[in-house]
């Protein structure tokens, strides 16, 4: 996928790493910048759109606003802390509303307008592990992990490029308050670098940091030895 000269919308660009992907994508090249958010904002060079991802209606409405889209960025999620055993089952809907139905719904709308084009799904290390007080966030992520590879293969009649990028912890809005450690934070400009540079490369994964990397390379393994190592 060449970012110059496409025409890109980025899900949830009104902050964090949505920001920086539509900021990166203008840099690079891109022809336009479609940036989508519930309420509007400015960001220089890109258009605005309202998009709502949990709202199917909303989509829908968002993808005749923006009906030249080669490149959808699905970047919106939300984490609200919940477990699933004991936590507020509305808030684990709403995860799932928002990381799963959502790029669901943003693939079904534009997928027809994606012959050669692509499709980048933003994913965590949290697909494949699951934390406390991140038991939805991480259930709902790895629906969405094997949705990215289903689409992959749906899509590739059409030539339409999938790429999962799956990250640790990124210095923006959405770990504020949380304890991570500083050497774990990822600049998210960084993040989002390696990310645009491996939809070009044509990687169908990225993992954009250590903490992913280490959390896929326990996969082959016995989950009692990876979790304890955790």
């Amino acid at each position: 996928m060449q970012i110059n000269g496409a025409v890109a919308l980025v899900t949830g660009a009104n902050r964090g790493l949505g920001r920086h992907f539509a900021l990166q994508l203008l840099e690079r090249g891109a022809a336009k910048v479609y940036a989508t958010g519930r309420r509007p904002f400015t960001l220089p060079g890109a258009e605005f759109v309202p998009l709502d991802v949990t709202d199917p209606a909303s989509v829908t409405a968002a993808a005749v606003l923006a009906p030249d889209v080669t490149l959808l960025v699905n970047n919106a999620g939300v984490t609200t802390w919940t477990e699933l055993v004991t936590g507020d089952l509305a808030e684990v809907h709403r995860e799932f509303d928002t990381n799963f139905w959502g790029p669901l719904h943003t693939v079904r709308a534009f997928a027809p307008g994606l012959r050669d084009g692509a499709i980048l799904n933003v994913l965590t290390a949290l697909t494949w592990a699951a934390s406390p007080g991140n038991s939805a966030y991480a259930a709902s992520k790895s629906a969405a992990w094997n949705l990215t590879n289903a689409v992959r293969l749906e899509l590739a009649a059409q030539n339409t490029q999938v790429t999962a990028v799956h990250l640790g912890a990124a210095d923006t809005d959405l770990a504020a308050g949380v304890d991570v450690p500083a050497h774990l934070l990822s600049a998210p400009e960084d993040i989002v670098r390696t990310a645009l540079d491996g939809l070009e490369a044509g990687d169908w994964e990225v993992l954009a940091d250590d903490t992913a990397r280490f959390v896929k390379s326990g996969l082959a393994g016995d989950p009692r030895a990876f979790y304890g190592a955790a």
